[in-house]
């Protein structure tokens, strides 16, 4: 028979998914959630089937109620779903819906299983030439579509490019417009990445199909190179050589040697002229004529990942529905384990001290009966009740102590986002400290034999209990990731959302974009600042050493 929840869990898993916690949405308009694929600043995305079994995966983002109400938020995000309706292309997903249900502000897209450019880059290593070409050419075939739709994207960058076994994607038009609509931007500031920015964007707020194409030259390099053609450094300094410099020579010049005709096309996408740049149809027909017109295969280890995507997605379209919350992750608390004696024979040791407890609580009994039963002292013997209350002893422990510590098994996809498992322990009292019964009452090697014991005659101690400290503020309120994954500069996702909020609970600054799920140059020095505090190497990268001290309770 098969498991269903171990079965459920793979499968997100394989999808690109995690669990969903008791937390998260049952129902999001017409979809129910089967796993989580990611969370920011702004939301969440959840991965959903329809609650009518219909076929097909949507990715639903849902935005948090803080920004749901706003108003100014709400035109913002209805112009983003108006655009990315606009488009019809293979290379963009669908705009399935979207919807303000049960105060869930949310839009469900058509979801492609695949990786993001940068994450393949970064997992998968580099494609091949002939893997960058078939980018130009699909990613050409998406632009060409945008511009057909009188759409500009205006983000477009290795995280925003999606690779699935069906080909190269556009994804997230969170910040695109109209070409027919006026700026969402006011004077003075420019919305997208700086290394990807055109610098006709940049000097003069303006931003065409032209535009896009300058930005999908910088993605089409750093997929070619593993480098932004602007090098990476502080927004100002990369967005002056953006505006104002040529490509970084060392990084063009080792994509001229591995192929002359692509470096000499995203050349000619990097020129600061618009009027200079080849448009869409002109990429299509550039690969066309290099003789990459079709498809080639992804290379490997990247086309085994996408497999494996498709794979997970299978099983859980194949999954009913109803049997969706098998998938979801019980929080329940685990009891720590108490401490014993390490030496000498447990039930001999145990045994008096089970005598002194139960002697302990008959005296109480009788103290506490004495003090309930007996006359005042200016009242009469006689005025004493005749029928006396039965006084019932009742064991109460401490508090349990939630433990914020990751459980750091999970080891799979990096998108982990939640709360952890919920640890109690019971506080101990500092003068008693290895006096804690064991949750177990009986053993089976403690016969009912032994040497008789005579309880000592019990007295009245008032002892006070110490109140379990409270749990920093950088461990309560930030779960959104539980793993120790090496997060660096150029992330995006949950994991730094997760970096990103320890740090600015623990004061230290991470810009003026606050958490927003980018690893930029302020969360960057941000991290170094913390390393340097706890004496750590002081690299800016955030491996397990540094995981490890961001979650410590000091």
């Amino acid at each position: 028979m098969t498991d269903i929840p171990a079965a459920g869990d793979t499968a997100l898993r394989q999808a690109g998914a995690v669990p969903l916690l008791p937390a998260d949405p049952v129902r999001i308009g017409p979809y129910v959630p089967l796993g989580l694929l990611g969370s920011g600043g702004m939301g969440r995305v959840y991965l959903a089937r329809r609650a009518d079994d219909a076929p097909g995966l949507a990715a639903v983002k849902v935005i948090r109620p803080e920004y749901a109400d706003g108003p100014d938020f709400r035109r913002r995000f209805e112009r983003e779903a108006a655009v990315h309706g606009r488009v019809r292309t293979p290379r963009a997903p669908h705009l399935l819906g979207t919807g303000f249900d049960d105060a869930l502000l949310w839009m469900a897209t058509e979801y492609l299983p695949g990786l993001s450019l940068a994450e393949a880059v970064r997992e998968c290593g580099l494609p091949a030439p002939a893997g960058v070409w078939r980018l130009v050419a699909e990613l050409g075939e998406a632009l060409s579509a945008l511009a057909a739709a009188g759409v500009v994207h205006r983000d477009l960058k290795p995280s925003n490019v999606i690779l699935s076994p069906r080909g190269a994607h556009v994804i997230d038009f969170g910040i695109s417009r109209a070409a027919d609509s006026s700026a969402i931007t006011t004077t003075g500031n420019r919305v997208g990445t700086a290394a990807y920015m055109a610098p006709e964007y940049l000097r003069e707020g303006r931003c065409d199909a032209a535009s896009d194409v300058f930005s999908l030259g910088c993605t089409l390099v750093y997929a070619a190179t593993g480098h932004a053609p602007f090098g990476d450094g502080t927004g100002v300094d990369v967005m002056h050589r953006v505006a104002f410099e040529a490509p970084d020579s060392e990084v063009m010049a080792e994509l001229a040697q591995a192929d002359p005709a692509l470096a000499s096309l995203l050349s000619a996408c990097l020129t600061k002229d618009p009027a200079g740049r080849p448009d869409p149809r002109g990429l299509i027909e550039a690969a066309t004529a290099a003789g990459h017109g079709r498809a080639s295969h992804w290379h490997e280890p990247l086309a085994a990942r996408l497999r494996e995507r498709q794979q997970g997605c299978a099983v859980l379209e194949g999954t009913p529905v109803r049997q969706s919350p098998h998938f979801r992750t019980p929080l329940e608390p685990v009891h720590a384990p108490v401490r014993v004696p390490a030496t000498g024979t447990p039930g001999r040791r145990r045994r008096p001290l089970l005598v002194a407890v139960a002697g302990l609580a008959v005296g109480a009994v009788a103290v506490g009966a004495f003090l309930l039963t007996r006359p005042g002292l200016d009242t009469p013997a006689a005025a004493a009740p005749t029928t006396s209350g039965s006084v019932t002893a009742t064991a109460t422990s401490a508090s349990p102590r939630a433990s914020a510590s990751p459980s750091g098994k999970h080891a799979g996809e990096k998108k982990k986002d939640g709360k952890e498992a919920q640890t109690a322990a019971p506080e101990k009292s500092s003068d008693a400290p290895d006096s804690t019964p064991s949750a177990t009452a009986t053993r089976s090697n403690e016969g009912a034999g032994g040497g008789s014991s005579t309880a000592p005659t019990p007295t009245a101690t008032v002892t006070k209990t110490a109140a379990p400290p409270a749990t920093p503020a950088w461990i309560s309120g930030c779960t959104y990731y539980s793993g120790t994954e090496l997060t660096d500069y150029g992330d995006k996702g949950q994991r730094v959302v997760q970096v990103q909020c320890m740090l600015t609970k623990r004061g230290y600054g991470v810009g003026g974009s606050g958490v927003d799920g980018e690893f930029g140059q302020d969360t960057r020095s941000a991290v170094k600042q913390f390393q340097s505090a706890k004496g750590l190497e002081v690299d800016g990268q955030v491996g397990p050493n540094t995981w490890a001290a961001l979650r410590s309770s000091t």
